[in-house]
């Protein structure tokens, strides 16, 4: 038990001290994302500490743990982490579990909205992620704000790309961090 809390208490201690910076190829999605928001008369969208510390953990988690499999999909989590493990499945019967991850492993407020793209071992770039996603109907919706998505207003977002995995994750919220 305590070894369970001092890795938690760690955990959100380095919050601030891990999610403060881009990489160079996820500040390149960033601005890619950003200048297609734009193409539609969308505002730009503040990055978050907190959600890109999440999008961070999550490619972390996914290049790891290769949770993927026919039934769990990219928004999966694993049991190997601070954070509750997700089946993520295409029905969508655990998306809470998904949109519930800011607030579980951050000081967000707000639920958490996430577009996933890549596999293990891809050589995904930032290119390739946008382009993947504008080319998917569900995730170009949420980017930029069509569907069932339109009736929100991005406020937050966070970027994670690590050894053929990226994310981001849309939150209404501004972040206070």
């Amino acid at each position: 038990m305590k070894k369970i809390t001092l890795t938690l208490i760690l955990f959100t201690v380095c919050i601030n001290c891990i999610a403060q910076s881009l990489s160079p190829e996820e500040s390149k999605l960033y601005n890619l994302i950003m200048n297609y928001r734009n193409e539609f008369g969308l505002p730009s969208i503040p990055i978050s500490k907190s959600l890109t510390f999440v999008a961070q953990s999550h490619v972390k988690d996914l290049q790891s743990n290769e949770i993927t499999n026919d039934r769990c999909n990219l928004h999966s989590w694993s049991s190997n982490g601070p954070w509750s493990p997700c089946c993520y499945t295409g029905d969508h019967a655990q998306a809470n579990c998904m949109w519930q991850k800011p607030k579980e492993m951050t000081n967000y407020k707000g639920y958490g909205y996430e577009i996933a793209y890549g596999s293990y071992g891809s050589n995904s770039t930032a290119v390739n992620a946008i382009e993947g996603w504008k080319n998917s109907q569900g995730h170009n919706q949420v980017i930029i704000n069509q569907g069932i998505w339109s009736n929100k207003k991005w406020n937050s977002i966070g970027i994670g790309m690590s050894n053929g995995y990226a994310v981001i994750w849309f939150g209404e919220e501004y972040d206070s961090n």
